[in-house]
């Protein structure tokens, strides 16, 4: 049984997906099955959009990240103002 890197795999799929040949012209291309070339186009086709989910979940993440530590500052603001007063008005 052939071991295929991941490499090779995605530029199979890739050539499928463009269909700028047939599958049966992409797996002799490659000395592999035409059916081998289907399944991997379509698991291409079917993971595609997961390639972006990572990237969507850092945004909001950072967006996150920056309305917290926004929000921290506003407080260590208030804080040290309150602090100051309250000096003022123990004396």
């Amino acid at each position: 049984m052939n071991r295929h890197s991941s490499s090779f795999k995605a530029k199979v799929a890739l050539d499928a997906i463009r269909e700028i040949e047939t599958i049966a012209e992409i797996g002799k291309k490659y000395n592999i099955h035409p059916r081998q070339v289907q399944i991997w186009k379509a698991d291409a086709l079917k993971n595609f959009e997961n390639l972006f989910i990572g990237k969507k979940k850092n945004n909001i993440k950072d967006d996150n990240t920056f309305e917290l530590e926004r929000k921290i500052g506003q407080l260590v603001i208030e804080n040290d103002f309150l602090k100051k007063n309250s000096l003022k008005i123990n004396q």
